[in-house]
């Protein structure tokens, strides 16, 4: 019948028959209902958005087909329309305008940073990453958009993680890794993070994820060596794998699955096209057509497992490689290898026993060793493991389960065990009798683990065992040596490739150095005096005071030091060396000069490096030597400044030339231009100073007829230095007459 004159068609919800329907109404003037001229207004509103798709279609995603609406979808029609005249269609550059056109293909790939840190990082030690930076509006990521698609899809198949981080929502992640612009492309490897430089396409992309990869986890293989690499399973307590392919380059492939199993096998390629593996191509009867995957355990005559596939998939290998992780009987030669080959019971079902051989090495095992791998060999099922252990690399898992017993030393025993928890508790129980892998000890093995499926009480011993100790860690050098390599090669490869926002903190550190140094040297060579500027004697006696108590306090902190090398250093003071070491010398040092002569310089110069030789650790001091035969007359000068108002001596007095300098000792101040005087030591003599009141004229004279009148051995040579040392620390505390003169003269 026909339908309630009164209803209302629901709003957009109508079938697809409703734009069919004839709505039938009482007009508003001969309904006197007073709702009914709104409902009159509704079904024809209905009516009209159901008849006219665009309008229906419009309330269908936005809920409202009013005028305002219809004028904005007008608007974004034009302005759509525009886009279209100048090739700015949003298809074109799948920019995300609303959300039924936006493409899906990066958001499986989409990181956060939890996600990041927590997942990403850890699983990068098993396999890189290739990790893409975008954002909205960004030209070039549009531009590589075709080329990482298939490249992300073909490496992911291969076994590379992908990611994609948007820096527009994910701005701390794209911080913390680095990436201040976009579009930028980066690899994640072991925590580590390498940026990818190269034009974007296809081929340095795969080429960048190989470079991530080690250089050696594939070893090429041939006739040559693939004894040696079979038979380094002893070595390495490892499985070694072949794969047999006659393309000439390592597959990336099988390069991906060797660092994700890196830990458990050893790889090796054989190029089967080359010349030079006729021998192992033979040897092992191999297709040289199929690629073949092949598995030595602790026979290499024959393999353990071989797989062949005309298209080797990462799926068929890594079932291949995860049953085939470990020896027949595996040496425990750390705790992971232990927990992996033993896991804990997680139920009835679940649960794994351990067969383990503990012995020695050398001949004297080997066979009690091979008959225990024989048994392995025969009696392998998935709920039993079979490994040996050292004693002597293990001691304290010996000792915890042979209890020392006198019957087990120097021989091999046999432990049934299981492990109980992560805590180290373990039930065992261990053959009565040695193992000397006779028929009998075989027979009683067997019959145990007969028991021990039926009986798990049959393991009533408990203890708890210490961690294994990791037999081939690595030396503490080398690990140092390779995270030293690592950092270097890190630093070289910021310097060329990082961003310059990264690298302003570090160039602003060494340019601030720099120019502190280069600023220190300049102020200190402005500093140093001229030979030229005098100072006026009156200015030199207002600042005598403040000078020596300057020089006192600099003295003591002089002679606290201690002496830097094991010898005195003394140069001689010559024309040429003058004005560096004492014309020149810098504010605060001083250069002690010892006066001798041709024969008397062996003996004065061992007794003047005695005597000063605590002295030497002092910076501010400088040692040298004088030749009394070359420059006598620049002595006498320089003397001349060092006595009171006495009659000045001349060529005429007979002592003129009979006059011995030898073992005076001058501490001179090159920048203040003044001396310090040390005279030789006489009998009867307490002290070696002048400078303190005495007569220098008498002193001279005295010396003068004492030499004449002394025999030459009555007094020797290293006496004249006796108490130098005093005279020094008296030099350093500043309490010496200090003799000033004009200039220093020439030394000719």
């Amino acid at each position: 019948g026909p339908p309630d004159p009164d209803a209302v068609l629901p709003g957009g919800t109508a079938g697809d028959n409703a734009s069919s329907f004839q709505p039938r109404s009482r007009h508003p003037d001969k309904n006197k209902d007073p709702g009914a001229e709104d409902k009159f207004i509704q079904i024809s509103k209905a009516y009209e958005i159901l008849s006219n798709e665009e309008k229906r279609a419009n309330f269908d995603r936005y809920g409202d087909a009013g005028e305002s609406q219809g004028y904005s979808q007008h608007q974004q029609r034009q302005f759509h329309h525009f886009h279209e005249g100048f090739y700015f269609d949003e298809s074109f550059f799948h920019f995300p305008f609303n959300s039924e056109r936006r493409d899906t293909s990066d958001e499986k790939y989409l990181l956060h940073f939890s996600h990041y840190i927590n997942e990403i990082v850890p699983d990068s030690f098993k396999k890189p990453y290739l990790i893409k930076i975008t954002s909205d509006w960004c030209f070039s990521c549009i531009h590589i958009e075709p080329v990482w698609k298939e490249v992300a899809q073909e490496l992911e198949a291969l076994g590379v993680g992908i990611g994609v981080v948007h820096a527009g929502y994910e701005r701390r992640l794209a911080h913390h890794l680095g990436a201040h612009s976009t579009p930028s492309i980066l690899g994640l490897m072991n925590g580590k993070i390498t940026f990818f430089h190269s034009a974007v396409s296809r081929e340095n992309l795969r080429q960048f994820v190989e470079n991530l990869l080690p250089g050696n986890l594939v070893e090429k293989i041939t006739d040559k060596n693939y004894i040696r690499f079979l038979s380094n399973w002893k070595k390495e307590n490892k499985p070694h794998v072949l794969l047999f392919d006659h393309m000439p380059v390592v597959p990336l492939l099988y390069k991906l699955t060797a660092f994700a199993y890196r830990d458990y096998l050893s790889f090796g390629y054989v190029y089967v096209g080359l010349r030079g593996t006729e021998e192992l191509s033979s040897q092992y009867n191999i297709n040289v057509y199929t690629p073949t995957l092949m598995i030595f355990k602790e026979h290499i005559d024959k393999p353990a497992d071989v797989a062949q596939a005309r298209d080797m998939k990462k799926q068929l290998i890594d079932d291949f490689l995860s049953q085939n992780k470990f020896l027949m009987a595996a040496r425990l030669t750390n705790q992971r290898l232990f927990q992996e080959l033993c896991p804990v019971k997680k139920s009835h079902r679940q649960r794994k026993h351990c067969v383990v051989l503990l012995t020695g090495e050398g001949d004297k095992f080997a066979d009690a060793y091979e008959a225990f791998l024989t048994f392995a060999v025969a009696n392998t099922k998935d709920t039993l493991r079979f490994a040996h252990i050292y004693n002597d690399r293990q001691p304290e898992f010996a000792d915890a389960l042979l209890m020392d017993e006198e019957k087990y030393r120097g021989k091999s025993a046999v432990v049934i065990l299981e492990r109980r928890n992560n805590a180290g508790k373990i039930a065992y129980k261990t053959l009565e009798e040695a193992w000397q892998g006779s028929n009998e000890d075989n027979f009683i093995l067997l019959d145990l683990l007969d028991q021990l499926r039926t009986d798990p009480g049959l393991l009533s011993s408990e203890t708890v065992l210490a961690d294994l100790n990791d037999e081939l860690a690595p030396m503490f050098l080398i690990r140092w040596f390779y995270s030293t390599l690592d950092y270097i090669l890190d630093c070289w490869d910021s310097l060329f490739h990082s961003n310059w926002r990264e690298m302003m903190p570090l160039l602003s550190l060494l340019f601030s150095a720099l120019f502190i140094l280069f600023g220190t040297v300049i102020v200190q060579a402005f500093s140093d005096s001229s030979d030229t500027r005098d100072s006026p004697a009156s200015e030199k006696k207002d600042t005598t005071a403040k000078t020596e108590k300057n020089d006192t306090s600099f003295s003591k902190e002089s002679n606290s030091r201690v002496p830097k090398k094991g010898f005195v250093e003394v140069t001689e003071l010559t024309d040429i060396n003058y004005n560096s070491n004492l014309v020149r010398l810098r504010p605060g040092h001083m250069n002690v000069v010892l006066i001798l002569s041709n024969s008397t310089k062996t003996a004065l110069l061992q007794k003047f490096a005695l005597e000063v030789y605590t002295f030497t650790g002092s910076s501010s001091l400088h040692f040298s030597f004088l030749s009394l035969d070359k420059h006598r007359e620049w002595l006498e000068y320089l003397l001349e400044f060092a006595q009171d108002a006495a009659p000045i001596p001349n060529q005429y007095d007979k002592h003129f030339l009979e006059r011995d300098y030898t073992g005076y000792v001058l501490a001179l101040n090159g920048h203040k231009k003044y001396f310090c005087l040390f005279k030789p030591h006489r009998s009867g003599d307490e002290g070696g100073t002048l400078g303190a009141g005495e007569d220098y004229n008498s002193s001279l004279h005295t010396e003068a007829r004492g030499k004449s009148s002394c025999s030459p051995g009555s007094r020797s040579i290293k006496n004249k230095l006796h108490k130098l040392s005093f005279w020094m620390e008296r030099l350093l505390e500043g309490s010496l007459q200090r003799f000033y003169i004009p200039s220093w003269p020439a030394l000719d």
